[in-house]
């Protein structure tokens, strides 16, 4: 069974968000970070991982993506808030 990833990104505190899915999450930041995907996250310069969650099927990792996206925005920043009220850039903890 492979892992997969629901995640936010995010350029500063509170600010621009985008949520993603993948099944590799270190490879997916980095990717984000070094301008290496075009559009919305290169665009807006969104190299900070804010949140993420686990889910063990791909499947409903999709779903999960696809709910959070129609969230209202103090949503998804009461869900970056509750587990990274500083918003920190949490790419160091999952290397």
């Amino acid at each position: 069974m492979q892992l997969s990833y629901v995640y936010m990104m995010s350029n500063i505190f509170r600010g621009t968000l985008y949520i993603g899915v993948t099944a590799d999450l270190i490879r997916r930041v980095f990717e984000h970070k070094n301008g290496l995907t075009k559009g919305f996250t290169k665009r807006y310069k969104l190299h900070n991982l804010v949140y993420y969650e686990i889910h063990e099927d791909i499947c409903e990792a999709i779903q999960r993506e696809s709910r959070m996206k129609a969230w209202k925005r103090h949503w998804k920043v009461e869900l970056i808030e509750k587990n990274n009220p500083q918003w920190k850039d949490l790419y160091a903890s999952i290397l």
